[in-house]
């Protein structure tokens, strides 16, 4: 199992610094990947090109590039463009959003996610072996029958042939869906004793394409935050948590939510949701149970997350990718090394 590190966005200021000073420790104490994500502010190309520039071994991965946001013969050509810039270190993690971001932002219609995704990774597929692509679907049609378009390849010669493509997934039918077309899965909001039920889903899209869950990259999302008290290590995280369970969509369509309630939080999950769309935004975060929280993230000192790092590789994760919640970036950087130390410790890294 491979360490990983997740930076998110670019907010103002200096955090980009931030960023780059905690990629940098996360380079030199052997991690595999570091991850940037977009929403409707700073995008991940910009900032990944500008951290794949100032490094030398990690991996640069967009978790994730948003579908409704880019045809996907420009996530062909980015994707193509990094990967040749950074020296074959680039990673390609798709997404579909959430309808809010999809249609309020990017105006497409979330309609038909599966089948969307499924035409998009076929489409950057082809363009990258550099094929001219013709390509005929529900959703995207290369070139357009009625006029002066003409089937194109891709002029870029990518370092790869085959740049790894990642899924975002939640729902049962997605993450088969990621099992069946993508190299790796971007988990959220992962309990490892849950992690196996997940697992199950993409197990059954891999056996469509007559292959196992080896060479599967099984991607943790795991909050991080060190200390004693585990109450006080856990605050920090409610915000996350409350916001995904709670306000990351829609009542009727909230996919994180949905998954809290397969995972056993089926009142506690209404009662966020209630209290978050209410806008009562701190009683929704006290509302997330201390025992959520602690499942799906590495609280307390090196020995705890050991344990823990020991249940995510039994489970089948291959990379813990990690989001420290510590309030200064001296502090993030202590618990990467108390991850890596942990990780050392319970003799389950590669």
């Amino acid at each position: 199992m491979r360490l990983g590190l997740n930076i998110g966005f670019v907010f103002g200021g200096d955090d980009h610094l931030d960023h780059l000073r905690l990629v940098k420790e996360a380079e030199r104490l052997g991690f595999s990947v570091t991850w940037a994500a977009e929403a409707y502010g700073s995008d991940a190309a910009t900032l990944l090109t500008w951290i794949a520039a100032q490094t030398s071994t990690i991996d640069v991965g967009a978790a994730v590039f948003q579908i409704p946001a880019r045809t996907p013969a420009m996530t062909a050509m980015t994707a193509a463009t990094l990967d040749r810039l950074s020296g074959g270190r680039f990673r390609l993690g798709l997404g579909v959003s959430g309808p809010q971001v999809s249609e309020g932002w990017h105006g497409v219609r979330f309609d038909k996610p599966l089948a969307r995704t499924r035409e998009y990774v076929a489409i950057v597929n082809a363009a990258m072996r550099r094929e001219t692509v013709k390509f005929e679907g529900e959703h995207f049609t290369l070139p357009l029958p009625d006029g002066p378009g003409k089937p194109l390849k891709l002029s870029i010669h990518p370092l790869r042939d085959h740049v790894p493509v990642y899924l975002a997934a939640v729902g049962p039918k997605n993450l088969e869906l990621a099992g069946e077309i993508a190299d790796g899965w971007l988990g959220i909001l992962n309990d490892p004793a849950y992690l196996g039920e997940q697992l199950k889903h993409i197990a059954t899209g891999r056996r469509t394409r007559q292959e196992g869950l080896d060479g599967f990259d099984v991607v943790a999302s795991v909050p991080v935050m060190t200390g004693d008290d585990l109450q006080a290590a856990a605050d920090p995280i409610r915000g996350y948590a409350a916001l995904y369970i709670g306000g990351m969509g829609s009542r009727e369509k909230n996919f994180y939510n949905a998954l809290a309630v397969r995972m056993g939080y089926a009142e506690e999950a209404k009662r966020i949701q209630d209290l978050y769309l209410g806008k009562q935004h701190r009683e929704a975060m006290a509302a997330v149970p201390h025992g959520f929280i602690d499942s799906i993230s590495l609280l307390g000192g090196k020995e705890r997350m050991a344990e823990k790092l020991t249940a995510y590789a039994e489970a089948g994760a291959t990379t813990v990718s990690l989001t420290p919640f510590a309030p200064t970036v001296d502090q993030r950087i202590a618990d990467l090394r108390t991850v890596a130390e942990a990780l050392d410790l319970a003799g389950v890294g590669d």
